[in-house]
């Protein structure tokens, strides 16, 4: 007995000790994770690249051409690709790298940057939504890919940008957010079982560019935040109407998408522009923090990780900014050229979009703190001679995933 007492809390102080070292895994349901600011949650990664780079666990080599990103949910990744004419909705296996369906979403988008679909699929309990570069939407089922229901940007008014529909459309609730940009409102609400009209921000009828709606919660109201090249703004959930706007000048392309956090909103554009934070106030009003060109952010993306902002700015290389004051705290042109971001346990995956390169830095403030540096396996030849390595890191359930057109990659990165 007394041998008995002595054992059992032993036993259970080992069992919280394994338990709180344990691995946090999950998966990755849309576009820059489920609360869409590109953080992870996961930890047991690794803290370095090895020598020869992290273990490549499988390869797909047919997810068409296209730039689109993936999601990861239930051991299913869905992306976008082009294939024999035609823009497709895949399901691949997370175990093996094996195709399990792919469903037509629409014709081929063409580019002389490169042909096929641009946006992020988005996973929902048993539906998975994806847009092709024209403005097609679908909605289908998880299991086989089943179209239920089909809707069209240019029907509800928009106008397909330059670089074509780039959205990763946002679900929330019974509604399908998208951005459709035009005469009948920049941005509408979906019915999420049949694919009809909710409503449509009548009042805000900026054109379509290339972001995505993040949603947010200010002074106890529901709002979808937005970016055009005109404006920034919060949508109210309820009917549609503009709870607060904020001017922006924009120029070619406007990519990354808005981070919000509380009452306040981050932008940033590419094209020499620069980025700004705006306060929205409790009666909706709308006033600048700051307004700076610290952080030109073409396409790659900008994160906020600890009161700090990580990304690639065209001129100044990667940079740390001030969340409060809008400073850069440090920046690094030399050890990696422009390129894409990505958070987990601690580091940022930094991508080199014309090379393939990917370096691990720490996530601080002291400065750029690589850990190692590796490239992917192998880059297509079926690339437009303008087009580069565009889409985003991924790391889901201890793998990191990369792609270059109809070139998939795994990389198991667990410790």
């Amino acid at each position: 007995m007394t041998s008995l007492r002595m054992t059992l809390p032993l036993a259970v102080a080992t069992a919280a000790v394994m338990f709180s070292t344990t691995a946090l895994a999950e998966d990755w349901p849309q576009w820059r994770g489920t609360d869409r600011t590109d953080r992870s949650k996961e930890t047991g990664l690794i803290q370095s690249i090895p020598s020869g780079g992290p273990k490549l666990a499988w390869t797909n080599r047919d997810v068409g051409l296209g730039y689109s990103g993936y999601v990861i949910s239930k051991g299913s990744l869905y992306t976008m690709g082009l294939r024999n004419g035609s823009e497709h909705l895949i399901a691949i296996s997370v175990k093996d790298g094996k195709e399990r369906w792919a469903t037509k979403v629409g014709d081929r988008y063409k580019n002389g940057w490169g042909d096929g679909p641009r946006t992020t699929p988005t996973v929902a309990d048993n539906q998975v939504f994806a847009m092709g570069g024209n403005g097609d939407l679908v909605a289908a089922n998880v299991s086989d890919g089943k179209v239920q229901w089909k809707a069209s940007m240019t029907k509800l008014g928009g106008k397909r940008p330059n670089w074509g529909y780039c959205e990763s459309v946002l679900v929330d609730g019974s509604m399908v957010l998208c951005t459709p940009g035009g005469r009948n409102g920049t941005m509408a609400a979906l019915n999420r079982k049949n694919g009809k009209l909710i409503w449509q921000s009548k009042n805000w009828t900026d054109e379509a560019q290339y972001s995505s709606i993040v949603p947010a919660t200010m002074y106890g109201k529901k709002v979808y935040v937005q970016l055009t090249q005109k404006s920034v703004a919060g949508i109210d959930a309820k009917d549609g109407s503009v709870a607060w706007r904020s001017a922006w000048q924009g120029r070619t392309a406007v990519i990354p998408t808005p981070i919000v956090q509380g009452n306040e909103v981050y932008i940033a554009s590419g094209y020499g522009v620069g980025c700004k934070k705006v306060r929205v106030k409790s009666d909706f009003s709308v006033e600048d923090v700051w307004v700076n060109k610290v952080m030109k952010n073409h396409h790659g993306g900008v994160i906020l990780h600890d009161g700090h902002l990580y990304g690639y700015s065209d001129g100044g290389g990667w940079v740390c900014q001030s969340w409060d004051t809008g400073e850069e705290v440090w920046g690094e042109k030399r050890q990696l050229r422009k390129g894409a971001i990505y958070y987990a346990d601690g580091h940022f995956y930094c991508l080199e979009e014309s090379s393939g390169k990917v370096t691990l830095i720490e996530a601080n403030t002291k400065g750029w703190t690589p850990k190692g540096t590796f490239r992917i396996a192998e880059q297509t030849n079926q690339r437009a001679p303008k087009g580069k390595i565009w889409t985003h890191p991924v790391v889901s359930n201890g793998k990191l995933y990369l792609r270059d057109q109809e070139l998939l990659f795994c990389y198991d990165v667990k410790k």
